[in-house]
């Protein structure tokens, strides 16, 4: 058993953090003044071969100073670097990259700020065997499945990276031959279950969903409103990366639609005027039913300059328990927030309170100036002991409190895996205390890590309770997307308890879906009703929902539930209403308001069925892998082929790869998905 907490080495920066237990914090002694350390440059990116694949365990490492690195199972890597300039000086280094049946490589990469993207391509070695004396064909199967098995990178059918060729003993030896073949399966771990392989062991397996039941199509006849709160959220697209990139396809309720969609930033025209939020809407046909409709419907947030936008107030919340020990989890949330702080201003403030059998505060309120301290409390921290959550959160709200900044941006970030055990831990009773110290003007962000014991239930009611967002970070690149470039729509809320609800016209609309949003639903009563709790949309953010619909005179194809004749709701004709199909209406109100102001905009027939965007495309592309994923009854004519075509004709200019990396994504799938085709019916997930 590891010790509940030890004395912090401390390094590099200043952060407020309450460790555990509290009387050790007592008997700590004082923080030595900071001294000058040496720069530090993250280095990161991906590993691949020349057909895009990722090359796992590839060897990274920078010759002349301290840095190195393995390429994990998705190619994805990063390494600190020493700096022997200031940070803010370009500096050339050389990393040399290694890997088995690959050619070596030397690559040069400029050090800039705190992170720099380097992506490696490889190049496959080739290998002849001249002769070789084999007893029987299944010594060869053998030796070609050990070299298989070495050089095989990844548990998704990806190609070998070393060739044989030749003749042994008058059996031939080739790629991809049936021996090559055999050798990939062989090397391909097997897990219990063949629908949702696990990369670890059932018993150890305690992640948390809530199920989700997709929504099905309606009567505008009998539900001419669908009403739902916005969503920001984006945890579920990284957490399906990572069951995908390590080898299985994720569990259903793992896939939430709009999270999915909503990862990416979307090209969509920005707010004008005083409103913090403008509506985009489009019509194209359903890729997965041509004879149905797609309706897009798009808010885009104000951007604001960040060097300008008012000061933070930050109080860094740190699950230091012992289920945070290990990769993935404590050390990447020391990376993560690191990141955060080298972007802070004078006139930011950061605090750090921690939290584990029990919660204490370990650094105060400190200038985002005094880097150097801050980033020596992160560094200190270690994992150990039970979890203490309730007493955490409450202990961050107190501290954000006593350091408030009227007008500015208030926040706890909450770095945990969820995994609450000790006091008051219940969904209801932690959901009942953060909505109960939202109040007092402090937002809440959410950001989870780890896998295997992963609580993503209850963080997502937590976050949604706290006027908050949630994010799940897999690794570094993820979290320099969402703390750094992504920093003003995760820190620095614009609009809140934002609302939408979409009434159709039954005289144009005969049945309509929309795509997710299952556990964000409301009330139709609710959208006026200020009292009600909404999404919250930060500086930048983009938020596409989508509805599935059939006109009214086409086929009836899907299946609408059974509801008796009305005798008194007898639907007439529009009238003065021209061709409109459905009519958006939003409510929103600002950050610090209590009252909603209501945008409406129409969407009619004659704006479809021409050439969808670029946006329209791609959105529907991941809509759609979603829908696979799920196995969902209204995907319709779909494949994985159709989404891949989908996605790469609407790439785009794609400047920080996240369109390229979900094609990888929906390739793997796609793999996956074949493979279990082969041992279980697809219509039987369980």
């Amino acid at each position: 058993m590891r010790p509940p907490i030890t004395r912090p080495r401390l390094r590099r920066a200043t952060l407020v953090l309450a460790l555990v237990p509290l009387p050790l914090l007592a008997a700590r002694a004082p923080v030595a003044p900071p001294t000058t350390a040496t720069a530090i440059t993250v280095v990161t990116g991906r590993v691949t071969d020349g057909h895009g694949n990722p090359v796992p365990q590839a060897q990274l490492r920078v010759a002349d100073r301290g840095g190195a690195a393995t390429a994990a199972v998705d190619g994805r890597y990063w390494m600190q670097v020493p700096r022997m300039t200031a940070q803010s000086q370009p500096e050339r280094i050389v990393i040399r990259v290694a890997r088995i049946g690959f050619q070596p490589r030397d690559v040069p990469v400029v050090l800039r700020g705190d992170t720099v993207r380097a992506d490696i391509q490889l190049t496959a070695a080739t290998m002849r065997l001249e002769s070789a004396a084999v007893a029987s064909t299944s010594a060869v199967d053998a030796s070609v499945n050990a070299a298989a098995q070495a050089a095989a990178p990844a548990p998704t059918g990806i190609a070998v990276g070393k060739t044989m060729q030749g003749v042994a003993g008058g059996v031939a030896v080739g790629a991809p031959g049936i021996a090559m073949r055999r050798a990939v399966a062989t090397a391909r771990p097997r897990y219990p279950h063949p629908r949702y392989p696990r990369p670890w062991p059932d018993s150890a397996n305690t992640e948390a969903y809530d199920p989700i039941s997709e929504n099905p199509f309606r009567s505008p006849r009998v539900a001419p409103l669908s009403t739902f709160s916005v969503d920001v959220d984006r945890a579920s697209y990284t957490n399906v990366r990572r069951f995908l990139t390590r080898g299985s396809l994720p569990p259903r309720d793992v896939v939430r639609i709009e999270e999915l969609v909503n990862y990416f930033p979307y090209d969509d025209p920005s707010p004008l005027g005083e409103v913090p939020l403008r509506i985009t809407t489009e019509l194209a046909p359903a890729p997965w039913n041509t004879r149905h409709d797609l309706v897009r419907i798009a808010l885009r947030a104000r951007d604001v300059d960040m060097r300008r936008a008012p000061a933070s107030n930050l109080v860094f919340l740190v699950d230091v328990s012992g289920s945070m020990y290990g990769p993935g989890r404590l050390p990447l949330v020391k990376q993560s927030l690191a990141l955060l702080v080298n972007e802070l201003r004078e006139e930011d403030h950061v605090a750090i309170v921690v939290y584990a059998g029990q919660a204490g505060l370990v650094l105060p309120s400190t200038p985002g100036s005094d880097k150097q301290r801050i980033l020596q409390a992160l560094d200190g921290l270690e994992a150990g002991g039970s979890t203490a959550g309730g007493a955490g959160i409450r202990l961050a709200y107190d501290v954000a409190r006593r350091s408030f900044i009227r007008g500015g941006s208030n926040r706890v970030i909450l770095c945990t895996d969820g995994d609450f055990n000790v006091g008051q831990s219940s969904d209801a009773e932690l959901v009942r205390l953060i909505e109960d110290r939202r109040r007092e003007g402090s937002f809440l962000t959410i950001l989870g890590f780890g896998m295997g014991n992963y609580k993503d239930a209850k963080m997502e009611k937590l976050a949604g309770a706290g006027n908050g967002n949630y994010g799940y970070i897999d690794d570094l690149l993820e979290a320099r997307k969402m703390l750094v470039r992504e920093m003003g729509a995760t820190l620095l809320t614009v609009a809140k308890d934002v609302k939408l609800q979409v009434e159709f016209d039954p005289t144009k609309v005969q049945a309509y879906r929309l795509l997710g949003y299952e556990d964000r639903l409301l009330r139709d009563e609710d959208f006026a009703n200020d009292a009600k709790d909404a999404g919250d949309v930060g500086a930048g953010h983009t938020v596409t929902a989508l509805y599935e619909i059939v006109r009214a005179g086409m086929p009836l194809d899907v299946t609408l539930p059974d509801v008796a004749p009305l005798r008194y709701q007898q639907p007439t004709e529009s009238r003065s209403r021209g061709d409109e199909l459905l009519t958006v209406a939003m409510r929103y109100k600002q950050p610090d308001g209590e009252r909603s102001m209501l945008v409406t905009q129409p969407v009619r027939a004659s704006s479809g069925r021409r050439g969808a965007s670029e946006s329209m495309r791609f959105a529907s592309a991941v809509a759609g892998f979603g829908m696979l994923l799920r196995h969902s009854p209204n995907s319709g004519s779909l494949t994985w082929d159709d989404v891949l075509s989908l996605a790469r004709g609407a790439r785009g200019a794609d400047e920080d790869g996240y369109r390229a990396d979900f094609i990888r994504l929906a390739e793997i799938a796609r793999s996956l998905d074949r493979q279990v085709a082969h041992v279980m019916p697809v219509d039987n997930p369980q």
